[in-house]
């Protein structure tokens, strides 16, 4: 990572320093002159992150979401189609290991891919509005919402929360929460606006994400191994997901530190699919033997840097410890972030 100042401490003096800035800040800023120093930077820097934690020792917490339920896999053309007996058994499995470690998750649903899978999705739907467990809005088609006009994503927004929103109710509870396709938040300062507004007329709260694992690429590879039945090749990826999953973590809470000068509550991206379902009892563990404690999305994004609305605009689907960077102008060097190893590409091809 870059260190702007050069400077390092620790996290317990940093929060002292900035409180004492905090105090101070109005007879600082009287008194510096127009040339400022690093050090006066730092001191800024540290009245920032003051301000964004209340000056309050937080503990490391994650939410856990998924993607593309029931099945990531459902709807799509090709051999693999899993069917809907594979599609109950991943999630079964998938809800059994975060009620074994009493984690809250949202499942995020595609419409069309909910009549895709037929009758069995009411069932598979409905488990997941159990205890501790949600649903949110993940539109009707999958849509890239950069190739959409407002009344285009209005659609894909109003008609992907029907099932979603009946078995919510069905179950006492609200839907809240809207997370577009890819990550795509669109990529112009006037159309981001605009989806803001929307997404709040409608009554949503944009769902960020702060850790992407790739797990579409490693799905691939280990659909392929599962199709082949080779159960050493499934093994061996298996085994690098988890691996690659905990140096993402790791990256994730540096970067976001880097940024916002503390560590935000982690906002976990996965997908429904067979990989996940076979290694998220793994990728609980790690979450566990790292020190975060498992809370709701809705409690990460009352954090104040979710709340902070978002200037930056762009094509793509960046984490969020990205934006943040991009909206506070804080240099980072993006290719220190792991990608798959290339053998797991190339075998997924």
């Amino acid at each position: 990572m870059v260190k702007e100042t050069g400077l390092h401490c620790a996290c317990s003096t940093r929060q002292n320093l900035a409180g004492i800035c905090a105090r101070t800040a109005g007879t600082i800023r009287r008194c510096i002159p127009l040339a400022f120093t690093p050090w006066i930077a730092l001191v800024f820097f540290l009245i920032d992150a003051h301000a964004e934690t209340g000056g309050v020792t937080r503990e490391k917490s994650v939410a856990i979401t998924f993607d593309d339920l029931p099945h990531a896999n459902a709807g799509d053309d090709g051999a693999d189609q899993p069917s809907a007996q594979s599609i109950q058994d991943a999630n079964a499995r998938i809800l059994a290991a975060l009620g074994d470690h009493k984690a809250p998750a949202i499942g995020f649903v595609v419409e069309s891919k909910a009549r895709a899978v037929g009758p069995v999705a009411k069932d598979i739907l409905k488990d997941w509005t159990g205890p501790r467990l949600t649903l949110g809005n993940h539109t009707f088609s999958h849509a890239d919402t950069n190739t959409l006009d407002i009344a285009g994503i209005k659609r894909e927004i109003v008609d992907g929360e029907k099932t979603t929103r009946r078995t919510l109710k069905a179950a006492g509870k609200d839907l809240r929460f809207l997370r577009f396709p890819y990550n795509h938040t669109v990529d112009t300062p006037e159309k981001q606006k605009a989806i803001a507004a929307l997404a709040a007329k409608l009554g949503y709260t944009i769902a960020a994400s702060t850790i992407d694992t790739s797990n579409d690429v490693f799905d691939r590879a280990y659909e392929r191994a599962l199709a082949e039945n080779d159960t050493e090749a499934a093994h061996r990826i298996r085994t690098a997901y988890l691996m690659h999953t905990q140096q993402q973590i790791a990256y994730y809470a540096d970067l976001n530190e880097q940024v916002l000068g503390y560590e935000p509550p982690a906002i976990m991206l996965l997908h429904v699919n067979r990989l996940n379902a076979d290694a998220i009892k793994g990728i609980l563990s790690l979450f566990e033997e790292s020190g975060p404690g498992f809370i709701t999305l809705e409690k990460a994004q009352a954090d104040a840097a979710y709340r902070r609305p978002l200037s930056y605009t762009t094509k793509y689907g960046p984490m969020w410890g990205y934006r943040w960077a991009k909206d506070r102008s804080v240099r980072i060097d993006g290719s220190l972030e792991r990608e798959p190893p290339e053998w797991i590409v190339s075998y997924g091809e």
